[in-house]
């Protein structure tokens, strides 16, 4: 037994793990796209809903008992989870500097263990709200002015992370919801979060708006990237700790500002790389001191 937990975890962990790397350039393409935050909205939701409902039609043998789910309270739940993903996770792009947005994303991990002790009832461990203090420390050093004092905090940043810090959330509820609920059609589920997402990025920007700026780098986001990371990453937590998912998510948090770098030039400031190193040092440091104890048995049933 303890064997096929061993390799559900390390299939779980992989999984994550590709679903990361194929997530990273998204950002990058936002930027190159040229787009407001609802005009992306909508085509990335819009793409993205009809790519995975598209894939559940074609390979969904029970397709009324999945339709059942979508007004039951955990398909619901995943819904939302993807309807403010999708808007939050634009709209911080549009606004603010992409390594702030990451920065708020990169808390995943212990949105993931106190939701955990709010839903199910596990008691969160000392070392959780010992890392929800240095994750603040964190983001406090990277929001801080240019001269790196807080007296003059930097707006857009403190935009960037607000928006990612609810990303992050909503993220690491719909991992455990996953977690807990192994019968939701993952595809169906976020495919109609996507496209209810989508329809309002759509009626906000109005249809004359929504063929300013390039189009390529949007579609290849919505199409491509979201579909197969985010069903890769939702799955995974089937297989492994929703814990173990978010911290491999933070791979995104280091690699989408260096493709935003290499690919328009925007470039890091030294309180954004410090703030980003205590966040995912304290975070790396949690999920390893958690982890040891864990790593062999599923946490959020």
């Amino acid at each position: 037994m303890a064997e096929v937990l061993r390799h559900a975890t390390l299939s779980g962990t992989m999984l994550a793990a590709i679903g990361v790397l194929v997530l990273s350039p998204d950002a990058l393409l936002m930027r190159l796209s040229g787009m407001g935050g609802f005009q992306m909205v909508a085509w990335r939701g819009l793409c993205m809903g009809a790519v995975m409902i598209g894939i559940w039609l074609i390979l969904s043998q029970h397709r009324r008992r999945d339709i059942g789910h979508v007004f039951k309270g955990s398909g619901l739940t995943v819904i939302m989870c993807q309807f403010f993903n999708s808007i939050c996770f634009c709209l911080g792009v549009a606004l603010a500097p992409v390594a702030f947005v990451l920065l708020g994303v990169a808390t995943v991990p212990v949105f993931a263990a106190l939701l955990a002790w709010i839903i199910l009832r596990e008691r969160a461990r000392p070392a959780t709200w010992g890392a929800i203090i240095a994750v603040a420390l964190g983001i406090g050093i990277a929001v801080s002015g240019d001269e790196g004092g807080f007296a003059q905090p930097n707006l857009q940043a403190i935009v960037g992370v607000g928006f990612g810090l609810v990303v992050a959330f909503v993220l690491a509820l719909n991992f455990v919801v996953i977690r807990v609920r192994p019968d939701l059609p993952i595809l169906l589920m976020i495919g109609c979060g996507a496209i209810v997402a989508g329809s309002t990025g759509l009626a906000i920007t109005g249809n004359e708006m929504m063929t300013d700026g390039r189009i390529w780098p949007i579609v290849i986001s919505g199409a491509f990237l979201l579909p197969v990371s985010i069903f890769m990453l939702s799955y995974a937590s089937r297989f492994t700790q929703a814990a173990n998912v978010s911290l491999l998510m933070l791979l995104e948090t280091v690699l989408g500002p260096y493709w935003v770098w290499l690919g328009i030039g925007e470039q890091p400031t030294v309180q954004m790389l410090l703030g980003g190193g205590v966040v995912i040092g304290s975070l790396a440091i949690y999920l390893w001191v958690t982890g040891r104890d864990t790593s062999g048995a599923p946490s959020y049933r």
